[in-house]
């Protein structure tokens, strides 16, 4: 093996388990690699965006296997027409979520784009983010049945992790707790309404990918080891996750993403 591709093969399974951990803890993927781009600078655009392509395809991949039982029995009430089961009034609420979801995302989108070009909006996302993780610290569990409006209000928690270091697992479980939702239903609705998110970023991104595929310099073999590094570090940050939030110290994850914005801060102010 050639020594620049044993390189890049190495960038790829380190991108590949940062973005593992930090799919699925509440401490915001896209902040972590947009830091990683910025400090690492591993690759160019072109490499960028076809292996954060196929790291979403990963993702997905992953929650089919973690969800798979959740999802058997949605398909099938689904296909049935069955919107009486405990899966088949999931149905209507992940589509309301995921269309909440979808309008924040539009109407943030451009903003986004302009404000988060320098590392001061991104330590106040992270910031941001951790109070809100905090916040669930007092929340109660009251219920196991998730409604349209707190449905809604999932979704556009979900929508506003378009922006760099504001967490969509995060932001989805934080919303579900502090409207009194059961930490099981909590966590099983918010990765089930990333679904079809994440299919639905892949459909967007698979026209931009489609046109720099040529142009990338990264190896197959390059790509789906990094792949498999998100993969399976994912997985198991997912069962991590699960026993973090069963033992009520999801709030935790908040002290992170407080050092992690401050000491971006400090980095930001130093540079001038």
């Amino acid at each position: 093996m050639k020594a620049k591709t044993l390189e890049q093969l190495i960038k790829t399974i380190i991108l590949g388990i940062i973005q593992g951990l930090t799919e699925w803890l509440p401490i915001s993927s896209t902040g972590h690699l947009k830091l990683a781009e910025r400090f690492l600078n591993f690759f160019g655009p072109e490499d960028s965006l076809l292996f954060e392509f196929t790291l979403h395809i990963g993702t997905l991949i992953v929650s089919l296997l973690f969800f798979r039982e959740d999802i058997k029995k949605l398909v099938s009430a689904l296909f049935q027409l069955d919107f009486k089961t405990e899966h088949g009034k999931l149905i209507p609420l992940i589509v309301v979520g995921t269309i909440s979801a979808a309008a924040v995302g539009i109407l943030i989108k451009g903003f986004v784009e302009q404000a988060f070009q320098s590392l001061t909006p991104l330590a106040l996302a992270f910031i941001l983010c951790g109070a809100v993780l905090y916040s669930t610290k007092a929340s109660k569990e009251k219920t196991d049945q998730v409604g349209y409006l707190v449905a809604i209000i999932i979704g556009a928690a979900e929508g506003l992790s378009i922006i760099p270091g504001i967490s969509r697992s995060g932001m989805t479980i934080a919303a579900a707790l502090l409207f009194g939702i059961k930490r099981e239903k909590a966590f099983r609705f918010s990765f089930l309404l990333s679904i079809p998110a994440i299919i639905g970023v892949l459909s967007l991104e698979f026209t931009d990918v489609s046109a720099v595929v040529a142009l990338a310099s990264l190896g197959w073999i390059e790509v789906v080891a990094g792949v498999v590094a998100a993969m399976v570090v994912g997985y198991f940050a997912l069962k991590l996750l699960w026993k973090v939030l069963t033992n009520r110290k999801f709030h935790l994850f908040a002290i992170y993403c407080w050092i992690l914005g401050i000491t971006l801060i400090a980095v930001s102010a130093r540079a001038f």
